[in-house]
Formats: C-alpha cells, structure tokens, sequence
C-alpha cells in the first residue's frame, strides 16, 4: 500500500471542496453537469479557481430523493472519471461500495459517504484496502424522510456522540484514523436553528481530533434565513463562519468567490 499523507496535510485549513453532481435533480445543481463532458469542465474548472478537491456525486441525496441502481450511478460517475484520466484530485460521493472501488480505481482519492459506513457492510474495506481517504457523515433517518421531523435535544454533542462511534467503526475495520475527516450533515435531518447551533458550537466536533468538513453551500437553511433565490453570498458567510470555529474543508458549489473569502479569513485569522 503506497503511504498516505495525514489528512490535515493533504487539506490544511482551509480547503476548498467543489461539488459535481452528475444527477438530473439533485437540490442546487440538479442537470447542470449531467453530461459528462460538461461534468469534466466544471471540475477542471474548479481546480484552476483554487478546489484542493472536487466531489463527484452520481446520486441524490436532496431531501425527498429515492436511490438509484449501482448500475445506474456507475453509468453517470464512470464517463466523467476516465475523461478527467486521473487529471484532477478527486473525491466520489458515493455510500456504495463497488461505485466507491472504480472511482478510486480510476483516480479517486477519498470516499465521502453520507450514510457513515452504514449503507453498504463493503464499503470500509474498499476504503482501507484502497488507501484512500473517508469522510464520514451525520444523518438523521434517510433523505426520503430526514427532513419531515428532525429532533434533538442536544444537537451539537448528538452529533458527535455519533461521529465518534462511526470512527471507532472505520478504524477498527482498518481505515487509520489520519485518513478520516467528520462531517456534522448540515441538512440532513436538521432544522435551521439545528445548522446553525451545530456551526456555533463546532468546537465541540473538532475535540473529536479529527479534521471537519463543512457543507452549507446552497442549503435551504440560508433559504430561509435570507428569503433570497441567491444564495450565493449566504453560502460565502456560512463557509467563512464554519472556518472561523474551526472547520477545515468547505465544501461548496461556487469555488471562487469561497477560496477568495476564505483566503482573505485566514490571512486575518
């Protein structure tokens, strides 16, 4: 197995993730980048404007979306993947553990999964025996129906009692724990005052040791805290607050107005 540098080395804070959804309806950007060619622009694209990694993502996980086939997600990923011929680093959102085993073999370098391990008993082992990176992630229920009636009562260390547990889960399946980063599932069976306690007290993810990523680009919650179609300076805000208590990979749709503002965060940080 070639060696791997630590999380926090391949990433310092802060890193930019761009998103590439390869899904005709996915929340934000459904259809934009269905055709692979234009998938594989917009990621160069986005290496260039200063993405540390690019997110390639075959299916919706929006609240509301219904899965997809292996064969059908593999059908979206795949073309993308050999036109961009290992080019670009690359992330693949998948919770799948065969569409997780092509990516990495055509160049992938970490797996995100939002079902943290949980989706396919497989996946663990195609990250450990891969040497790729993992990032797991909080979820309440399922996107069907994450979003119908989240509750907590202590959101913040809920959250990270969880991460805490799916780590001990992907370590002892093999993954070392410097290859791991924690992602708090903003929107993913979360209110908005849920997003927001969990931005505030991040603290509370980043005592875990582990590097955070961030996801709040184009979210609904900033919906409905702006009432603006535009979410583009909302997202900005998000990303920046996140960093600012701690979060170490931002995870967004537009790259360069982030990397600008958070290049700007962290001169002044």
């Amino acid at each position: 197995m070639t060696s791997v540098l630590p999380i926090e080395q391949r990433f310092p804070r802060p890193s930019v993730m761009g998103v590439i959804n390869v899904t005709p309806d996915s929340f934000s950007d459904g259809g934009v980048h269905f055709d692979p060619e234009s998938a594989a622009t917009a990621a160069r694209r986005m290496v260039r404007e200063g993405a540390a990694i690019v997110d390639v993502g075959g299916e919706s996980t929006r609240p509301g979306s219904d899965g997809v086939s292996l064969d059908e997600e593999l059908g979206r990923i795949v073309p993308v993947l050999e036109r961009l011929d290992g080019a670009v680093p690359l992330s693949i959102d998948t919770a799948k553990a065969e569409v997780a085993r092509r990516a990495l073999e055509l160049g992938a370098e970490l797996v995100n999964d939002v079902t943290a391990l949980r989706g396919d008993p497989e996946l663990a082992g195609v990250v450990a025996e891969g040497g790729a990176y993992l990032c797991l992630m909080h979820m309440q229920g399922e996107p069907r129906t994450m979003q119908r009636d989240p509750r907590y009562d202590d959101v913040a260390s809920e959250v990270a009692a969880f991460l805490e547990e799916r780590l001990h889960v992907a370590t002892a399946a093999g993954i070392p724990e410097e290859r791991i980063c924690l992602d708090p599932g903003i929107g993913f069976g979360k209110t908005v005052e849920h997003n927001l306690e969990l931005i505030r007290r991040l603290d509370v993810l980043t005592a875990l040791g582990r590097p955070v990523l961030v996801g709040f680009s184009r979210k609904s919650s900033l919906r409905a805290l702006t009432g603006d179609g535009d979410l583009l300076a909302a997202s900005v805000a998000a990303a920046v607050a996140a960093y600012e208590r701690g979060a170490t990979i931002l995870r967004v749709h537009d790259v360069k107005p982030h990397v600008d503002a958070l290049t700007v965060a962290h001169a002044v940080a």
